[in-house]
């Protein structure tokens, strides 16, 4: 027997919901604001077959460029041959979720302008930049 063509080939694992979170998806999905600029993580929810994305886009993330009613638009880089390719897709919300890859950043900014604020009313300079570790 031959491999199957389908879009939705190899994904068995991929667009499974978790143990025990099947079912009815909770209503705190549909509650979340997505402005545009922000940074998604692109992951599929295999309930919903509406507005799911390309099995090349799971776990991918992207910035929203359109928020509609139900849907977001997501510009995402694609790797096509040897160049990449920036694609503008539309998913419902189910699909989509907030990336925590600026947490660490913010969180960082946030602390260095309590420090910077400190030493200025002291007169003492701090730097505050990033040392890497000597773990050698």
């Amino acid at each position: 027997m031959t491999n199957p063509h389908g879009k939705r080939r190899g994904t068995r694992d991929m667009f499974a919901r978790d143990f025990r979170k099947r079912g009815l998806i909770p209503l705190s999905t549909y509650m979340i604001c997505y402005r545009i600029g922000d940074i998604v993580d692109i992951k599929d929810c295999g309930t919903v077959t509406k507005g799911m994305p390309y099995k090349v886009y799971h776990g991918k993330p992207g910035r929203v460029y359109n928020v509609t009613m139900r849907a977001v638009g997501v510009i995402v880089n694609k790797r096509v041959k040897g160049r990449i390719l920036s694609k503008k897709i539309n998913l419902r919300v189910e699909h989509i979720r907030h990336s925590k890859c600026r947490d660490d950043f913010l969180k960082r900014v946030k602390e260095n302008e309590a420090v910077k604020k400190e030493d200025k009313a002291s007169g003492v300079y701090v730097c505050t930049r990033r040392a890497p570790d000597n773990t050698r």
